[in-house]
């Protein structure tokens, strides 16, 4: 009988098979580990996002044009999947890989964190520091320069300034938040152009307090070239959304950005949840394109870039109002100068309590310097160009203290202001007293003193009690014929001696105007 093989009994081994279950393993296990490291990444770059939303990044130079994407690496890895991967298995691939980055896009926009606008943890230290406007950002400083945050940046990573903040009543319930481009919280409106944010620990009512939260964002705008004009404004006080301004600041800014001023309400739903409304339906969020914020008004910046932000505000309001005027400089009239005196009167507080003899006294000065004029007028009954007309042909301003001062910008440089102040202020008012000793060093005035009245009515409380500081805050002012006569001979004398040296310098006629503003485009 013939022996019978034994492979029936055997396995027979096939290369050919074996092969391809270790290439269906190896492809199984490829995949899987693919798709293991790319969650990894995306895990760690979420972990990333959280994290740098409560870490304020190092203020490095900013840039407008710095728009790095974060989600740009997404895209890249979808197109290494369909590249480098062949076959059925490509497909797929790519269709989880898109699932996984929607996912984690998803996660980025609701991880976006907003927080309280106006910090109450610095409420003891509101101008100091960061300021409670914002606490968790750097300001950008440069030497000399305005204080500023700029969005997007490479100091905000590219990220976008959000925000929700209506509420009027309590900073403490407007809030904000940063996000990058392409992963925006949901229910936010992208606004699109340059926005101006302003804090104000005054207001922007008062013309001197306004004049103080525009004059860094008039700062910037040169430092920055001029190149770029706000498209709209966001302003608050002391974190509280305010939506109007004094006509007479808003005035100036439309003069000196050629634009008109849009004061952003957040009408479109960026409620603030204290007051905007119940608090339990959905906040939007108003995401800005590009963005500036000023929160320390000329905090930070020198002398000279004082001076040019005062420089292209006077030439831009003379430009705004067609103040073209010739006046005489000099020689023009039988070697007579002429000397603009301009007496800014006030009713009510902080008035003159006999102004016909206040006036009479410098009425009589005047007369005694050839070439002299006196005009006396009330800033409340003047439009905004008016009081630049009359401004720029003011040499000397005499004036109460207040906010009617503010006009001085629009005086030539090298002017002469003369202030007067009620009985009390002296030793009671503090640094507030000298606004305008700074105001008219940084426009290039000369501030020729002033005069306290040591008379008046007496404070029911005894001088030394914080309370005689109200008391005497709108009290009137008196006057002293014989210092007030001499006062005005001497700055009379400086005025014309200095006007007779430029008129033989510059000739006799000078135009107030006669050149286009820095800036201009």
């Amino acid at each position: 009988m013939r022996n019978r093989s034994p492979i029936s009994s055997t396995t027979t081994y096939n290369p050919i098979h074996d092969h391809n279950n270790h290439h269906r393993t190896f492809s199984l296990y490829s995949l899987q580990l693919f798709l293991f490291l790319l969650a990894a990444c995306i895990a760690l770059f979420v972990i990333f996002q959280i994290q740098s939303l409560q870490t304020p990044p190092p203020p490095p130079p900013p840039s407008l044009s710095s728009h790095p994407s974060s989600w740009a690496f997404i895209h890249e890895w979808q197109n290494f999947i369909t590249n480098t991967i062949t076959g059925p298995s490509a497909a797929c691939v790519a269709q989880e890989a898109k699932a996984a980055a929607a996912a984690a896009n998803d996660k980025l926009r609701r991880a976006v964190t907003f927080l309280p606008l106006k910090d109450l943890r610095y409420a003891q230290t509101a101008q100091q520091g960061h300021t409670w406007f914002m606490s968790s950002m750097y300001d950008t400083q440069e030497e000399g320069e305005v204080q500023y945050q700029q969005f997007p940046s490479e100091a905000s990573n590219g990220r976008l300034l959000c925000i929700k903040g209506r509420d009027n009543h309590d900073g403490s319930w407007n809030s904000y938040a940063l996000a990058w481009p392409d992963t925006l919280p949901y229910n936010a409106t992208l606004t699109k152009g340059l926005t101006f944010v302003s804090n104000n620990h005054y207001n922007y009512v008062n013309l001197w307090h306004g004049l103080s939260a525009v004059v860094p964002l008039v700062g910037w705008h040169i430092k920055n070239g001029c190149l770029v004009r706000p498209t709209r404004w966001v302003l608050y006080h002391w974190g509280e959304l305010r939506i109007y301004m004094s006509p007479w600041v808003q005035s100036l800014m439309e003069a000196t950005f050629s634009v008109p001023v849009n004061i952003e309400g957040f009408d479109n739903g960026a409620s603030g949840g204290g007051g905007g409304g119940s608090g339990e339906e959905e906040e939007g969020a108003v995401c800005f394109e590009e963005a500036v914020v000023t929160r320390h008004n000329e905090g930070g910046m020198s002398s000279k870039r004082k001076l040019e932000v005062y420089d292209l505000l006077r030439c831009k309001v003379r430009e705004y109002c067609n103040v073209s005027l010739v006046v005489e400089g000099g020689a023009g009239r039988q070697g007579v100068v002429e000397i603009g005196m301009t007496m800014l009167m006030r009713t009510g507080s902080r008035s003159f309590r006999n102004q016909s003899a206040v006036v009479g006294i410098f009425q009589r000065e005047c007369k005694k310097v050839n070439g002299c004029r006196l005009r006396v007028a009330h800033s409340d009954n003047l439009t905004f160009c008016e009081q630049v007309k009359l401004m720029s042909l003011t040499d000397i301003v005499v004036s109460p203290h207040g906010a009617q001062l503010t006009n001085l910008i629009f005086m030539d440089k090298n002017s002469s202001v003369m202030e007067f102040f009620p009985k009390g202020w002296l030793k009671l008012a503090g640094v507030g007293q000298y606004v305008f000793h700074w105001l008219a060093s940084w426009s290039g005035m000369k501030h020729r003193g002033a005069w306290w009245d040591p008379d008046g009515d007496q404070c029911p409380y005894g001088d030394e009690d914080p309370r005689c500081k109200s008391f005497y805050k709108n009290g009137l002012i008196g006057y002293n014929e014989t210092f007030f006569a001499e006062w005005t001979r001497n700055v009379l004398n400086d005025v014309k001696v200095r006007k007779m040296e430029e008129a033989s310098k510059n000739g006799t006629i000078v135009f107030l105007s006669d050149s286009g503003c820095a800036c201009s485009s």
